[in-house]
């Protein structure tokens, strides 16, 4: 298949608002796919490389050839290209990538090199989402859309799902089950903005669950063999000694628990999001045991031996013990049976509750003492893999800001012609300027994007072909869910999960929030 004609698929789809058509659309595209293509080709319908890690990003796309007038590529050759990119590595390697992208991109049309960049950058938005993939592979395959989703959500892996679909159909798809070993993809929680809402989507009585700013891990073990595995399913299981030595002391031949993995500090007080996620990644630091927090024998012995931050397990759920899969039973019951498997310093903290005031009790409690927030659950539901169901809800403090727009870009796939993603900045009093905290396009409806673009670009002081700059003047109500280090960004600070309320065309920029009032949030303390 021509890789123009993906490009081509993508492009309708994004610029299609009905669900069915994109449907159709995605299926089409599925069906012309060479057997070959289909692991590279569904993944790219939905967003996603076959090769999770390149090694391109903002920094590999700078100053592109431009492209071809003939296409000339097919969806082999392109994943072959990609394949190359994401195997360099050593000396010379950043000189051999841009090479290598560069190639690519030359031999790539306008509608490819977009294409290209969505995929490379994870910013493909042209609203193909596993959901509507799994209708299309259906739809393409001829089987139950039931069939293809239950396959997905056990195998975790939407590429395999389409292989299987489309290579051997509904028989295919019926050998995907809970395999120890293999991980599943996780099941997913509401967001609700008090815990009144929450009881409201699970009914009472429920079960209030704290929820740890940590790392989610699926761990599976297999007699000794045991590996830890990702929310994204990539396994970690070097990154994560504390982990392996906390399931291997459980009383359990074959298991798979789902939780979290967060560093604590010396308190026994969860360390920020980002510490955790930098201990996972780079083992780095030599804090030990929390002396405070309550960690398992197992845990505080790793932590000894590796010298390094802790990060402890917290399990909420039990989806398989000793052969037996545990998915479709009801809550209740899988945690009847990990409180029966896992020792009580390695369960997440959960209360019963009946009433929103106990809700509301054990919320607080949670931010008290330091936590992220709650996660609401319905005793009686199954573990939804995969899905995002009401019978698990998510509550957690929102912060807001008006922060300054120092710049936009513009956007893609369906925003395309339209300023898109902002650039946010805070006041920073000690200078008189504006510091960067990141970037946003969420919550931007198309009423917002027609607007802001004539906005903008009557601002613009700069403009250029992905950027416009603009004159600091234009202050915009941003939420976001907190904020953690960072050195992208001069004020060492970003944004996490930041999106649009409004425009605030009631202040002026000199009244924008500090970053003074961002760092504060950061440190944990009220602005003000």
């Amino acid at each position: 298949m021509r890789f123009l004609d993906l490009a081509a698929t993508s492009a309708a789809v994004g610029a299609t608002s009905g669900r069915r058509a994109k449907v159709e659309l995605l299926a089409d595209a599925l069906r012309r796919l060479d057997p070959s293509e289909v692991a590279a080709g569904s993944g790219w319908l939905a967003g996603e490389l076959r090769q999770r890690q390149t090694g391109v990003g903002w920094a590999s796309l700078r100053d592109l050839p431009p492209p071809a007038t003939e296409p000339t590529l097919s969806v082999s050759a392109v994943d072959a290209a990609i394949d190359e990119i994401a195997a360099v590595h050593g000396a010379g390697s950043q000189a051999r990538r841009r090479a290598l992208v560069h190639a690519l991109y030359a031999a790539a049309t306008v509608d490819e090199q977009r294409l290209l960049t969505g995929l490379f950058l994870g910013e493909l938005r042209h609203g193909a989402q596993a959901g509507l993939l799994a209708d299309a592979i259906a739809r393409a395959a001829g089987v139950p859309v039931a069939v293809v989703r239950r396959a997905l959500l056990l195998a975790g892996d939407l590429r395999a799902v389409a292989v299987a679909a489309l290579g051997g159909g509904a028989s295919a798809l019926a050998e995907f089950g809970l395999r120890v070993g293999r991980p599943l993809a996780p099941m997913l929680a509401q967001s609700a903005s008090t815990v009144d809402e929450a009881l409201a989507a699970t009914g009472v009585p429920a079960v209030v669950d704290v929820k740890l700013d940590g790392i989610r891990i699926q761990v599976h073990r297999s007699g000794s063999d045991i590996a830890v595995f990702s929310r994204s399913l990539d396994e970690i299981t070097t990154r994560v000694p504390e982990v392996v030595a906390a399931v291997r002391a459980l009383p359990a031949r074959e298991i798979v628990l789902d939780g979290e993995a967060i560093g604590l500090d010396a308190t026994g007080r969860p360390l920020p999001f980002q510490q955790t996620s930098s201990a996972a990644a780079r083992r780095a630091g030599s804090a030990g045991p929390a002396a405070g927090a309550p960690v398992a024998p197992a845990v505080r012995a790793a932590a000894e031996r590796t010298g390094e931050t802790v990060l402890t397990p917290y399990f909420f759920d039990l989806l398989h013990l000793d052969g037996v899969d545990l998915i479709d039973l009801p809550g209740r019951e899988r945690w009847a049976a990990l409180r029966g498997t896992a020792d009580a310093a390695l369960l997440v903290g959960r209360v019963e509750v009946d009433d929103p005031e106990r809700a509301g009790e054990a919320f607080a409690a949670a931010l008290d003492a330091g936590q992220e927030g709650v996660v609401v659950k319905a005793p009686d539901a199954p573990y939804d893999a995969g899905r995002r169901g009401a019978a698990w809800v998510k509550v957690k403090p929102r912060h807001t800001l008006d922060l300054v727009v120092l710049a936009v870009e513009w956007g893609s796939g369906r925003r395309t012609g339209w300023l898109s993603n902002l650039h946010l900045g805070a006041r920073d009093p000690g200078t008189g300027g504006f510091v960067m905290l990141g970037k946003t396009f969420k919550g931007l409806t198309d009423d917002l994007l027609r607007w802001q673009t004539e906005r903008f670009l009557g601002l613009a002081v700069d403009r250029g072909d992905w950027v416009v700059r603009v004159r600091p003047e234009q202050v915009v109500e941003i939420a976001f869910d907190g904020v953690q280090s960072s050195s992208r960004y001069p004020g060492g600070v970003a944004l996490r999960f930041a999106r649009v309320v409004r425009y605030r065309d009631d202040k002026t920029a000199a009244e924008a929030d500090t970053i003074d009032a961002v760092r504060a949030i950061h440190a944990g303390r009220p602005p003000g």
